[in-house]
């Protein structure tokens, strides 16, 4: 979006003068001049330009570190929370004006380098203009004070990034939410270290991603600082404010391990989310070293129709919580697993959502299998008779839903987050495993979050380090796979066959039960 001000000075920064003379004979300071080697400051783009989400994230500037401080007044999950950030970025071009992405209610102040800047709101836009141009590779800080936002009811069918449940908040920012609460750069492809800081009443628990770094009270107030040092995408941000319990486990596989949950609730869920000290080093075995300072389960009270990878710890509602311990722990490995597979390997865009879901349901299904629970958790005795299946289902996904690596859109969540990246994605490892072999497969998948680790990668990335690490040319094989319209053939089950689609229309009527729109993401 490139928004006009509606005014001659700021429609001006962009022709890079030191001054110019306004309509009305003034002398107006611009955001500064052209470079002495001749650069003409311009905006940043008003979005990366994802193929499904256009206007998310922006343009002109790399974010490094957000330091983000957040106060809850009063021990009440449906308040207006107020909150100011400092950004510190490197400048990607000349910068005449930039945006930052937030939905939240106000804001309200914003300084550029120390100095005020001018700003501007256009849909979920925050355009700042800086008082001088910012100089391309230079670093910047970009501070906005005062912003408000308010939480929302989880709603299944249209999760929302800032939600408020009987016992307090939490943040569902995936894919395109989190910027309701807090101004960002929100886009999976610009990662950044975090400190969180937060401010609420006594007898209310702050937590958020990464390690306490200290917690202090003061008069009514406890003020709880986070440090997350691993970059991190704004998607994966979690603060968990309210009447919550901190429960410290111990380690597993050496990663220390923190549980939250509902303090009246404690009793019945925390034994239920223990299962995670078999699961860290078991997906460490397969993967290698866990890739951050710490792992946990945050548990609330609500229905937020999935369950979620923030980093550090992951979100679960009470509704999984009531399922029996053979469907919960291998969506809890999914979880998991999404810990190296989405959050340190973050998607470079919205397409490359595959590599996330499609390796945490491979290791979904792994986990059921090597502990005895696949024909309870997925009607099969056998790996290869879950695949058979979801391979039969191949052409009326990749139909409904669009090929495993470009889903056709994303008018809602479920779009995006559809049964062909999940199903579909571990489909493609498992092709990818037939024609490699186990061996060289694995090497593959820990070559990928050991050469990723704390970065954006493509589906491109996925294919040149496959065909490196396995030796062979998949550039055509992982292709067809994951861009065709149709299911190609599976190496290894020349007998397997696909059902055709559209299905041949019934003799007779039939009742059909919706499917579940619940997702573990």
């Amino acid at each position: 979006m490139r928004a006009d001000l509606g005014n001659v000075p700021t429609r001006l920064v962009a022709l890079g003068s030191a001054t110019v003379l306004s309509l009305t004979g003034v002398v107006v300071i611009t955001a500064g001049p052209a470079s002495a080697s001749g650069h003409r400051p311009t905006p940043g783009a008003a979005g990366l330009g994802d193929r499904l989400y256009p206007l998310l994230g922006n343009g002109g500037y790399d974010v490094q570190n957000y330091d983000l401080s957040l106060t809850y007044p009063q021990k009440d999950p449906g308040q207006q929370v107020i909150g100011d950030v400092t950004i510190t970025a490197v400048a990607t071009q000349w910068l005449s004006r930039f945006d930052l992405d937030f939905g939240g209610d106000a804001v309200g102040a914003v300084t550029v380098n120390g100095k005020a800047a001018a700003f501007t709101r256009s849909g979920d836009e925050l355009i700042i203009t800086p008082q001088r141009a910012l100089p391309a590779d230079r670093k910047f800080t970009v501070r906005v004070s005062g912003f408000k936002a308010t939480p929302i009811e989880p709603n299944a069918d249209s999760p929302a990034g800032f939600v408020k449940t009987p016992d307090g908040t939490i943040v569902a920012g995936q894919p395109d939410e989190t910027h309701n609460l807090y101004p960002s750069n929100d886009h999976p492809r610009d990662k950044a270290t975090y400190t969180i800081r937060i401010t609420n009443p006594v007898g209310w628990t702050g937590t958020a991603n990464g390690i306490q770094v200290s917690r202090r009270q003061s008069g009514d107030k406890v003020v709880s600082v986070y440090r997350e040092t691993h970059p991190m995408a704004s998607e994966l941000i979690q603060v968990a404010v309210g009447d919550f319990i901190t429960y410290n486990r111990g380690r597993a596989g050496g990663v220390p391990v923190r549980d939250v949950v509902p303090r009246r609730l404690a009793d019945d869920l925390l034994p239920k989310a223990a299962d995670e000290m078999n699961e860290i080093p078991w997906l460490q075995g397969k993967v290698g070293k866990y890739p951050f300072e710490n792992y946990g389960t945050l548990v609330i009270d609500g229905n937020l129709g999935f369950a979620l990878e923030t980093q550090t710890l992951s979100l679960f509602d009470t509704s999984w919580y009531s399922l029996p311990a053979y469907v919960l722990d291998p969506v809890a490995a999914h979880e998991l697993a999404h810990q190296w597979f989405g959050d340190s390997v973050a998607p470079w865009e919205w397409s490359d959502v595959w590599q996330n879901e499609g390796h945490a349901t491979w290791y979904e299904y792994l986990y059921a299998y090597e502990t005895g629970r696949l024909k309870d958790y997925a009607g099969e005795d056998t790996l290869d008779e879950v695949y058979k299946g979801i391979y039969a289902r191949g052409d009326e996904r990749r139909a409904r839903f669009g090929p495993t690596a470009q889903p056709l859109k994303a008018d809602v969540i479920w779009d995006v987050f559809n049964p062909n990246v999940y199903d579909g994605g571990a489909l493609v490892l498992y092709a990818l495993q037939q024609k490699v072999g186990a061996v060289k497969f694995q090497q593959i998948e820990r070559e990928w979050v050991r050469r990723y680790a704390g970065k954006s990668a493509s589906t491109g990335d996925f294919i040149r380090l496959a065909s490196r690490v396995s030796g062979q040319n998949l550039t055509a094989f992982l292709t067809d796979w994951l861009y065709g319209t149709k299911t190609p053939p599976m190496p290894g089950h020349p007998d397997w066959t696909v059902k055709p689609w559209p299905a041949p229309v019934p003799a007779e009527p039939a009742t059909l039960s919706a499917p579940s729109a619940r997702q573990h993401r």
